[in-house]
């Protein structure tokens, strides 16, 4: 269900062939190390590249190796056997001195690096996508909220720069899961490599472009794997929390921005004036899955004694659905900001729509700079709110009718000028180079 949402890349490394594929890599590079040692004859591990190159294994192959299975109840058993069919005698030194896990964790853990790999190529698109809008708006004048409630003027671009270092800790954090998972382990059974030496292990972690994992037991240890679905999930509520932003801000009541609406889309079956924020509420539940397979990560990462295959079950789901998902997320969002309507009118009149109220503590500073105590100041501007809140009348014009605030009107109207508060807002941007 989930592989509709990948792209082909994606698919393709999730595929059966391709894992099938990909254990050939470890198995061949193996068989290399061995022969290079002197334990297996000259030229048998070229021999077998060259007839795995002239029949790679494909969906036939893997269809071959699912009969098998069904027999042996075993699929490196079946695999080996399905080898031997189609790469001859010679492949009876593929496997030499390995156990299940050395080919399944190794093989795994090169294809969760290519598929990190693509997911930071979505990333950064993404983050290009949020960096364009975040300069575009960079004084773009609108309301900050805190509660939900309007509290002081910002600008709408200081919301995208936001996410723009956000996405780029995620980043950091994907590249440390991709150097986390990125070990091979050719240890053999409980790790002592009593079948196979650490030169092995060594040569084919060097071809297949991993580092040795320095010590293990019958498995690469899985809190990697947690440490992988852990930079995701966080990907994923980076994602949602722009997702979040989206769709408050298409709220009838905001309208200060909106997903694009395509000709001929349809918001409602009944409602013909309905466009609702489908995709980042669509995004909001990808991230609750990311979260979830977290917390499936944690729970892979104890294992009985040396191995069990308790994690077995789970990261066949977990992880192939983690990394698409990640990279649909990254992708639809990004979709979603390039396509996004913004409204700088509907944040000007939402500057205005508390009559002043978002300037009480710019108020409150001048009162104090001219000579008031805090207290009483915080008291004048308090009582001047609380009735514009009531009254709808202006906050400057509260304050001027007040006879204890002791300003006159061009001071009072000097600091009801948003333009203050953004005086900063370059220097913010300059910490990024931008």
């Amino acid at each position: 269900m989930i592989a509709r949402y990948a792209t082909t890349e994606m698919q393709a490394l999730w595929s059966e062939a391709e894992r099938y594929r990909t254990w050939l890599e470890v198995e061949l590079a193996a068989t290399e190390a061995w022969e290079a040692l002197g334990e297996v004859p000259d030229g048998a591990a070229a021999r077998l590249r060259a007839v795995a190159d002239a029949r790679p294994l494909d969906e036939a192959f893997a269809a071959r190796v699912a009969e098998l299975e069904e027999v042996t109840r075993h699929d490196i058993v079946a695999f080996t056997r399905a080898l031997t069919e189609r790469l001859g005698p010679e492949a009876r030194y593929v496997h030499l001195g390995l156990t299940s896990t050395d080919v399944v964790d190794t093989a795994q853990n090169l294809v969760l690096v290519r598929a990190l790999r693509l997911i930071q190529d979505d990333v950064r698109c993404l983050r290009g996508e949020v960096r364009r809008l975040a300069l575009e708006h960079r004084h773009t004048a609108c309301i900050g909220r805190t509660h939900g409630v309007h509290a002081e003027p910002m600008t709408f671009g200081l919301k995208f720069l936001n996410f723009y270092a956000a996405l780029g800790r995620d980043l950091q954090r994907l590249e440390r899961a991709r150097e986390a998972v990125g070990v091979a382990m050719l240890s053999g059974s409980v790790g002592t490599y009593a079948h196979v030496p650490p030169a092995v292990e060594a040569a084919v972690a060097a071809r297949l472009g991993l580092a040795v994992d320095p010590v293990t037991n019958q498995t690469v240890a899985r809190d990697r794997h947690a440490e992988l679905l852990g930079a995701l999930a966080l990907l994923g509520t980076t994602i949602e929390r722009v997702a979040l932003e989206v769709r408050h801000l298409q709220r009838s009541e905001v309208r200060e921005a909106q997903e694009g609406f395509a000709p001929g889309q349809a918001g409602s079956s009944s409602m013909p004036h309905k466009k609702n924020p489908i995709a980042s509420e669509n995004l909001t539940g990808v991230a609750r899955l990311l979260r979830g397979y977290a917390h499936m990560g944690l729970e892979n990462v104890a294992l009985w004694h040396e191995r069990d295959i308790s994690h077995s079950s789970v990261e066949r789901l977990a992880l192939p659905d983690a990394t698409t998902l990640a990279s649909y997320a990254a992708r639809r969002l990004r979709r979603v900001l390039r396509d996004l309507l913004v409204r700088p009118d509907r944040m000007r009149a939402n500057l205005d729509a508390l009559h002043g109220l978002i300037y009480s503590q710019r108020v409150l500073h001048v009162l104090i700079e001219h000579g008031m105590s805090r207290e009483a100041a915080y008291e004048v501007v308090q009582r001047a709110s609380l009735q514009s809140w009531d009254g709808g009348c202006h906050l400057r014009d509260v304050l001027a009718d007040d006879p204890d605030c002791p300003l006159a009107y061009a001071e009072l109207a000097a600091a009801f000028d948003p333009a203050w508060y953004l005086r900063h807002v370059d220097e913010a941007y300059r910490r990024f180079g931008l």
